[in-house]
């Protein structure tokens, strides 16, 4: 370390935060509103330090300009201060701590007592460790990027024609032979034209990724030998994840990443991502010292009011960031506007939401943070999609977010999977899920998009996995099999785990087949979960968040062709299709110019009963009945082009059958069809069946635990 006079350094600005070259020099800016003195480490490439001492403060932003500081330049910080753990206040300036506003990150978290703030065992100890922590925790880079965007341009894929394909950045072509060695399980092989051909040729409309703001391994699993694998400990907001680059961590990575969403752009893929603002990676009292904590812990997080010295815990990662302060809720919305300005993606889904919308303790949806996204010209214009729920009493939100955001409808989920794993299942809580969850986003004005529905996703088992293995197989992660999801409405098909007997076999997979022909011809934005469309396994295991390794990368050389041919048609179907992806909810109204004498005319939404006949009341409340048919008007879809015309499509009627026989259904006569064709049906392994099946209106049998798609046919 030199002295620090070594360089010069100018006032320079409080504004904006961050290291921002301006061509000859950086300025630097750091928020921290109890630090008493605040020195700039500036590292050279052997790792010297230069410690420079900041002097201004404006507004408790202390900054600095530095003439000849260039990008590619490491730096940190420590700041002085007190260190008194009981009244919430953590300053060690023997940790070296990574600018919040830092556009790339270097090197990685060694597991080292350095790391931590406090000595040895003594967690709520008055004395601060005093061990230089800077080997062993990673540093900011100082960026400056041109990068040529030429003519990219938000996609701005309306939601009723959004399909989402949830990703992982690494484990998507880590195993992928027609991505080169050297690009696998980074953001160039995700742009790369055998990974992107995958995409567009199933036809997914946005890949939505699992975090690649920068993040660090938790201790605990370091002690292991494991690594947060899917990223949800986030350490820097604005930094490109460096492990997920393969030009290197000096700030490429910020290039590579504009990269890939160029690509995607260009392939008509919008880019999402999974952001972590609920919580960050220094986790509760005991974990280590990177950046927040020590820059100001009672600034950045929600301290617990009895003791100070523990945190608010609404995530179950050990903290909570406060974003009642102002300083965290402009970090939260700076991050944003900069991934969608420089950054060009088109949305983001936001990781434990509720956590964010406490004001007090409470859940609140007109908190500052729901109100700032939706007056910022920016963020209010990107897809916003809210997990909604977090591990706090009151956190399970679904439905309760305000407009113009969207949900991860959890309640959508557990009905699919109640259907099919043979559980009781209201038939008006199905019917409410196959069209747009109305019960839950009409009340506010919010559109049947606001519903995002998925059957599985990174969290639990994969769909294979859903309908081969009863019970979790979590061993590899160290916990005893304690960790991960214990209810996962699902079934084994009879047998637990890898089995060859063949009609086991086949039934597990008319079993994905149903999951997927639901999801797809639901109303409302489907998401898929990568490699559900091959049919990937975690061999069991619903909690794969530690192990990267094969038993979460994509297997490219065990693709079922079949169930990949076959979801690219469900996909090709519903995009050619705007009944199947209504944009307003339907209203079940009779139609005008459908009547027939003695018989009235058809609905835009209609139910029947296997009779034949719609349903009654008592049929709406019936939890025994395992058929159910579901009609969808063509001609009243209140969908309209670009240019104002409204859109006409094919009327259909959708079979949903779910119990262990075979079922006679009556198809119903005019006025709802003069004949019907089979388009697609579950039996069969790609979903076609084997010859065009036109039949009269009638008795029919549909097979065991099966899904019709019929298209309605009408004399001219």
């Amino acid at each position: 370390m030199t002295e620090p006079a070594a360089l010069e350094v100018w006032p320079g600005s409080p504004a904006p935060l961050g290291a921002r070259w301006d061509g000859t020099g950086t300025n630097f800016a750091l928020w921290s509103a109890g630090a008493q003195a605040v020195d700039l480490c500036l590292f050279d490439d052997d790792g010297t330090e230069h410690r420079q001492r900041l002097e201004e403060s404006t507004h408790q932003v202390w900054h600095g300009r530095i003439s000849g500081v260039a990008p590619g330049q490491r730096y940190g910080y420590r700041v002085h201060g007190w260190y008194d753990p009981a009244a919430g206040l953590r300053y060690n300036p023997a940790k070296l701590l990574l600018d919040p506003y830092a556009h790339a990150v270097d090197g990685g978290l060694v597991l080292d007592p350095a790391m931590f703030g406090y000595p040895g065992d003594a967690v709520d100890s008055t004395t601060p460790d005093g061990r230089d922590s800077a080997p062993v925790v990673p540093r900011g880079v100082v960026t400056h990027d041109t990068f040529p965007w030429g003519g990219d341009q938000p996609l701005r894929t309306s939601w009723s024609d959004t399909v989402i394909y949830e990703l992982h950045v690494r484990g998507a072509t880590m195993c992928h032979p027609g991505v080169p060695a050297a690009l696998r399980g980074t953001y160039a092989g995700l742009a790369h034209p055998a990974f992107l051909e995958h995409l567009t040729s199933l036809g997914v409309t946005a890949v939505e990724l699992l975090p690649v703001h920068h993040f660090v391994s938790e201790p605990h699993l370091m002690r292991r030998g494991l690594t947060n694998y899917w990223g949800y400990n986030t350490l820097g907001y604005f930094a490109p994840h460096a492990a997920y680059s393969s030009a290197g961590s000096g700030g490429g990575q910020v290039t590579e990443f504009k990269t890939m969403v160029k690509e995607l752009h260009a392939a008509g893929i919008e880019v999402i991502l999974d952001v972590v603002y609920n919580h960050t990676a220094e986790g509760d009292h005991t974990g280590p010292t990177l950046s927040f904590k020590g820059i100001d812990n009672p600034g950045y997080y929600r301290l617990d009011a009895g003791n100070p010295a523990r945190y608010t815990d609404y995530t179950g990662c050990g903290n909570t960031l406060d974003v009642r302060r102002p300083p965290v809720l402009a970090l939260l919305m700076d991050s944003l506007r900069y991934w969608v300005t420089e950054m060009h993606v088109d949305g983001f889904r936001f990781d434990l939401a509720s956590a964010l919308a406490r004001s007090m303790h409470d859940v609140d949806r007109l908190s500052a943070f729901f109100d700032v996204v939706h007056q910022d010209p920016v963020v209010s214009q990107v897809k916003l999609i809210a997990e909604p729920w977090d591990v706090g009493p009151g956190g399970y939100q679904v439905g309760n977010f305000p407009p113009p955001w969207t949900e991860w409808n959890g309640r959508y989920r557990d009905t699919v999977r109640d259907v099919w794993s043979g559980a009781h299942v209201g038939v008006r809580d199905l019917a409410y899920r196959l069209t747009g969850s109305s019960d839950l986003y009409r009340s506010d004005g919010r559109r049947p998009f606001a519903s995002i529905n998925f059957v599985t996703a990174h969290d639990g088992f994969t769909m294979a996995d859903l309908v081969s293995y009863q019970g979790k197989r979590n061993e590899a992660n160290g916990e005893g099999n304690r960790d991960g999801e214990s209810h996962n409405r699902n079934w084994n098909c009879g047998v637990e785990g890898p089995t060859d007997d063949p009609d086991v076999v086949a039934l597990r997979a008319r079993q994905v087949r149903n999951h997927l022909a639901t999801l797809l011809l639901s109303t409302g934005v489907p998401m898929l979960t990568a490699g559900d469309e091959f049919g990937r396994t975690q061999q069991g295991n619903n909690n794969a968040y530690c192990q990267d390794n094969e038993l979460s990368w994509m297997d490219w050389k065990a693709v079922d062709e079949d169930l990949l041919a076959y979801v690219t048609r469900l996909i090709d179907l519903r995009r050619k299709a705007p009944a199947l992806r209504q944009e307003a909810f339907f209203e079940g109204h009779e139609l005008p110019g459908t009547e027939l004498p003695g018989v009235g005319g058809t609905r835009d939404l209609a139910w029947f009963a296997p009779s034949g006949g719609q349903l009654t009341v008592a049929d709406w409340f019936d939890t025994g009945l395992q058929t159910l048919g579901m009609y969808l008007d063509g001609r009243a879809v209140r969908l309209r082009d670009p240019h104002g015309r409204r859109l006409v499509d094919d009327s259909w009627l959708v079979w949903l059958h779910a119990g262990p026989e075979p079922v006679t259904v009556r198809l119903p006569g005019p006025p709802w069809g003069d004949g019907y064709e089979l388009v697609l049906s579950t039996e069969y392994a790609t979903g076609s069946p084997p010859r065009t099946a036109v039949v009269a209106p009638g008795p029919i049998e549909i097979p065991s635990r099966c899904v019709w798609l019929m298209r309605i046919l009408r004399r001219p």
